[in-house]
């Protein structure tokens, strides 16, 4: 997937060594309950494992070549944290700290959100961060989610209970939000 500055491509083997220079820094994983990356071989083995999945894809700047995060769609029968249905999905993400405040992930959940309804066709979309996750929290008020509930004491991938807000998008909020962006646009 394209978009203006950004490819969604899945993972390479190659790119552990990018993956690693963004995924070590402890700001970026913890936050987001995962363990921040102790070395290349374990981006390594990240990409063969958690990054295989269907629908992950790595975040490369159009200008670089470079993967600066990642972001993906989970459905009801793998790793995710909302409660849903089959016909549903939830979108995860996060990007390097040299790229924050850039509005990059923003352009890729909206890549997301349309391969989730247009392609895949999905009766809707959920996305959540854990509480003090203000960017995450930025990111999903930006791509148009709603709040939809917070569930405490969720325990994070790091085993820690965390308090955890959802939010969700319906296939009809993505159409009424595209159809006002478009309206906007024209102005």
């Amino acid at each position: 997937m394209d978009t203006d500055r950004l490819i969604l491509r899945p993972w390479l083997e190659s790119d552990a060594e990018s993956l690693y220079r963004y995924a070590s820094d402890p700001d970026i994983g913890p936050i987001a309950g995962w363990s921040p990356h102790a070395s290349i071989s374990d981006s390594l083995g990240i990409i063969r494992t958690v990054f295989a999945a269907p629908e992950v894809y790595a975040v490369v700047l159009k200008d670089t070549n470079e993967p600066v995060g990642s972001c993906g769609i989970m459905f009801s029968n793998g790793l995710h944290s909302a409660n849903m249905t089959q016909r549903e999905a939830e979108i995860g993400y996060w990007i390097g700290k040299p790229y924050w405040g850039q509005g990059l992930i923003p352009e890729a959940v909206n890549a997301l959100l349309s391969r989730c309804f247009n392609e895949l066709d999905l009766d809707a979309v959920w996305c959540g961060h854990y509480d003090g996750n203000v960017k995450s929290k930025r990111v999903i008020e930006k791509s148009g989610f709603k709040y939809h509930h917070t569930d405490h004491d969720a325990v994070s991938p790091l085993g820690d209970k965390r308090t955890e807000h959802f939010y969700r998008m319906t296939k009809e909020d993505y159409n009424a939000l595209h159809i006002n962006r478009e309206r906007q646009t024209d102005r």
